[in-house]
């Protein structure tokens, strides 16, 4: 049995997912980098106030042409223009190369000191008018007026010679047209004079007419002998005898037929008729007689030997009849020939008669048609030299050029440009930023590039104080969202499971400082402690940490001295202000971390808190900032990886986690801190009206 391809259902979810998450990061991207726009925007409109300030003066000057009425001749116009390309066609005449070196030329003729740059022109057409403006645009005021001016008036000379020359060029097309048809239009009639002069219209008109009459007379004649031959051939002997008689009766109508009758055709009909009626009489005899004599009586022997003579005649007579039968068929057949051979002489006659028709009215239709086209013709430039001398501008001025004003032309439409400009600078310089940017700002984001579990998202929560630091969860804390976040991420730890063991032994990690690992392990440590658990939290990292000061205890004695063996562990364990959490700071701050941490006594401190504490939570330095990660990340239950959304860089968490996992550390999953509450993905923050404190009924 052949396996089925399964039919993929996309997953809808995920693709929504991934889209909003794309929007929130430009969102995101927008609200941290607003300035790129602004800058880009500021930037476009100083090169546009440089380029203005820095050009000179301009000044405008303005034209306006309108479409005139048009002169309607009674034989229709040749000069004319398609009304819906015509307002384009003329715009783009007066803004040609050509019209406006002629206008450069008069200007220039006119006062010779004008030899500057062309000025620039701009032919539009307002709305719903067939008006045109022409502004033009230079640095003289005087020639600009004048340039605009003459664009105008070489238009209107334009147009009267592209109409005069296209008259002249169509008049010398239509006089050789027509001296060619004249040519031909003679030798029409010549060819017709000659025809007819050998040929006899009259008599070939007679002669065909009578040639179908003819053959239609044949072919009825000859239909009617096939009839006639096809019955002889059909019936038999006596049907025919029967149908000559009754043919040959009045009221057979043989009168209507153009056939020989019974008599002349079969002479010995009566005398068969009669031979045959007489031998029915005898036998009728015969018969009577037999009831009352014997066949040997001398009456019935004369009878029966008058029957056998009488059938002897019969006989004869029969035999006759079929002669006279076949030699009918005989003629008939001959009658045929002969007509047949009547219709194809008749036919040619009548084929050539309409030979010699076709050929006269070919020739006829020939010369009409010349004839007619050639009158045309002739009308036609008739009408050309009339419209040649007609005035038929459908452009003319309705105001001359404007005196010209000082101006800076599109100025709105400048700034507009440079304002897109500078949006589109900013834009890319956006983008090339977020496509070399790979941090993760979105729960959707850090999914696709970490196939870790993720544990909790810890919403990102303001600081407070001088040094903006956050503090650390309280059992009457109002920031709901961010006290449920730690709830979560407990949860996650003590059911996440599958064999029903609970690590006991963690390690909060980053892979680059300022993760929020060590906040992470202490309201994480908090929120245990809360619960009911009895919880060790230590501050492994010798050289910069800072748990004793988040939760104001002493920072030494503490683990430094412990893995210096200058005293017992338990000694450095300090009590804080939550119950049945215990603080081991990281005592004095040393270089040589990593030579301390792989010593036995680490070991052995792990297992000995291990057997008194419920949990452990080890804080190290971040793993690319240091090594002392490594020594102890093999010797715990489970590691716990703190990614900072918006600071992370997805490549150094990647490296991190590599290094961790070369270790033969069993990291638990991803912590993702400081998510912020308003993307889409943190729900925390969606209900967060939900842990308001509301009046009883």
């Amino acid at each position: 049995m052949s396996e089925q391809p399964i039919a993929l259902t996309p997953d809808r979810p995920a693709r929504a997912a991934q889209f909003y998450a794309r929007l929130n990061r430009y969102r995101v991207l927008l609200q941290r980098r607003w300035w790129v726009l602004l800058t880009g925007v500021l930037m476009a409109l100083m090169a546009l106030g440089a380029y203005l300030w820095l050009s000179p003066p301009s000044y405008i000057s303005v034209g306006k042409m309108i479409v005139s009425i048009k002169l309607t001749i009674p034989d229709g116009s040749v000069y004319s223009e398609e009304l819906n390309n015509f307002l384009g066609t003329q715009a783009a005449l007066m803004e040609s190369d050509v019209v406006l070196s002629r206008a450069q030329r008069r200007v220039t003729a006119k006062e010779p000191r004008w030899t500057a740059k062309e000025p620039a022109l701009k032919v539009s057409v307002f709305p719903r008018t067939s008006i045109f403006k022409l502004q033009g645009v230079a640095d003289d005021p005087e020639y600009v007026r004048e340039f605009v001016q003459a664009v105008m008036e070489e238009y209107g000379l334009l147009k009267r010679e592209m109409r005069e020359q296209t008259s002249d060029t169509t008049l010398a097309g239509l006089t050789e047209e027509v001296a060619r048809l004249e040519i031909e239009l003679r030798k029409g009639e010549q060819s017709l004079v000659n025809f007819q002069s050998s040929n006899s219209i009259v008599f070939l008109q007679e002669q065909g007419n009578s040639a179908g009459s003819r053959l239609a007379a044949l072919n009825t004649q000859i239909e009617g002998l096939k009839s006639e031959y096809a019955l002889l051939e059909t019936l038999t002997l006596e049907q025919n005898l029967e149908r000559q008689r009754l043919l040959a009766s009045p009221a057979g109508g043989s009168a209507s037929l153009d056939l020989p009758t019974s008599a002349t055709v079969f002479g010995n009909e009566s005398d068969y008729l009669r031979a045959k009626q007489a031998i029915l009489m005898i036998k009728a005899e015969q018969q009577e007689l037999s009831e009352f004599l014997r066949p040997k009586h001398p009456k019935m022997i004369a009878l029966t030997e008058e029957i056998a003579r009488r059938e002897r005649l019969l006989e004869i007579f029969r035999a006759q009849s079929l002669e006279q039968l076949e030699s009918k068929k005989s003629s008939l057949t001959l009658q045929i020939q002969n007509l047949e051979k009547d219709i194809k002489e008749w036919e040619a006659k009548a084929l050539e008669s309409s030979k010699l028709m076709a050929e006269y009215r070919g020739l006829q239709a020939n010369t009409d048609r010349t004839q007619k086209l050639y009158e045309r013709l002739l009308a036609t430039m008739q009408t050309v030299d009339v419209n040649k001398g007609i005035s038929q501008e459908t452009v003319t001025v309705m105001e001359n050029a404007t005196p010209a004003r000082p101006g800076r032309p599109g100025i709105l439409k400048s700034i507009l440009l440079a304002v897109f400009g500078g949006l589109m600078l900013g834009g890319l310089v956006l983008m090339l930023v977020e496509r070399l940017d790979d941090r993760m700002s979105s729960f959707t984001e850090l999914q696709e590039l970490f196939e870790e579990n993720i544990l909790g998202q810890i919403p990102k929560e303001r600081g407070v104080g001088k040094r903006r630091e956050l503090a650390l969860i309280q059992a009457d804390d109002t920031r709901h969202a961010f006290l449920e976040a730690y709830r979560n991420l407990r949860s996650s730890l003590l059911f996440s499971n599958d064999n029903g063991e609970r690590p006991r032994l963690l390690l909060v990690t980053s892979s680059i400082p300022n993760d929020g690992k060590s906040v992470t392990a202490a309201n994480l440590a908090i929120n245990m402690a809360t619960g009911g658990s009895r919880v060790l939290l230590v501050d492994s990292d010798l050289r910069k940490g800072t748990l004793h000061g988040r939760f104001t205890v002493a920072a030494h004695p503490g683990f430094t001295e412990v893995l210096a063996g200058k005293l017992n562990w338990p000694e450095a364990v300090q009590p804080t202000r939550v119950a049945n959490l215990f603080l081991l700071p990281r005592g004095s701050s040393v270089q040589n971390s990593g030579e301390l941490l792989l010593s036995q006594i680490t070991e052995r401190f792990l297992k000995d808190a291990a057997a008194q504490y419920e949990y452990v939570l080890v804080d190290t330095p971040p793993v690319m900032a240091a090594d002392d990660v490594s020594s102890l990340a093999s010797l715990v239950d489970g590691v716990l990886f703190v990614i900072r959304a918006e600071h992370t860089s997805a490549r150094v968490a990647r490296a991190a986690l590599d290094n961790l996992y070369q270790r033969q550390a069993r990291v638990l999953g991803v912590v993702f801190n400081a998510v912020r509450a308003s993307t889409g993905e943190y729900y925390y923050y969606r209900y967060k009206d939900y842990y308001k404190a509301y009046p009883s009924a």
